[in-house]
């Protein structure tokens, strides 16, 4: 266990129960497995030590940012479970009841995101949909990490969401510059918090959207 606990020292501060640090393992070894089928992640990523690291910890240290009070939060592109599983895992050992909603429009993956749900009995949705095609959503939290540019997630959001508390954004290394140009079209309250995984990237937690005229 002590080797486990190691290979995730990033995440001591969120003092992350046994539980959820075995399944994340689980959902490792299942992505692995997976991958050799289909697709799920790119084959250059697919060792444990790199899937944990860039993917696992990098998905977990959203979880501090997911409005628990709401029934549900939303993974606008969840594709491979990355945060969307990982935070769902979270919110099942913290016996939350907020549901996670993924939304993925690949057959396949979808297929492979409701068979880790079930495997992992964790509190999810999945939808194999294109979220752009969805309407009046409602959600506590959106989360979208890998999917889209912050300007077409905010668009999203804005259009296709009547309502929501706030939308968690993972920001790479061009990350400030697209903030500030983003800024000039949308108007909204935001906070930034630096990766624990990665020194050019941070998260923005994004609230009260408005387009401005």
């Amino acid at each position: 266990m002590e080797d486990i606990l190691n290979k995730y020292s990033l995440l001591k501060h969120q003092n992350v129960p046994r539980e959820t640090l075995l399944q994340f393992e689980t959902f490792i070894a299942m992505v692995q497995k997976e991958n050799k089928e289909i697709n799920i992640i790119s084959r250059e990523t697919e060792e444990s030590d790199v899937i944990r690291h860039r993917h696992v910890i990098d998905s977990a240290q959203i979880i501090e940012f997911i409005d628990l009070n709401s029934k549900n939060t939303t993974d606008i592109g969840s594709g491979g479970g990355f945060p969307g599983i990982i935070t769902s895992i979270m919110l099942k050992n913290k016996k939350e009841k907020s549901k996670i909603h993924l939304y993925e429009k690949s057959f396949h993956k979808s297929r492979f995101l409701r068979k880790a749900s079930k495997d992992l009995e964790i509190n999810a949705k999945v939808i194999q949909e294109n979220i752009f095609e969805a309407q009046n959503l409602e959600s506590g939290t959106i989360i979208s990490r890998a999917f889209k540019p912050l300007p077409i997630v905010l668009d999203l959001v804005y259009k296709n969401f009547v309502s929501y508390k706030n939308v968690v954004m993972f920001m790479g290394k061009t990350g400030e510059k697209i903030l500030k140009e983003t800024l000039k079209i949308w108007d909204f309250d935001f906070e930034k918090k630096k990766s624990i995984t990665s020194e050019n990237s941070f998260l923005l937690n994004i609230k009260n959207i408005k387009k401005k005229i």
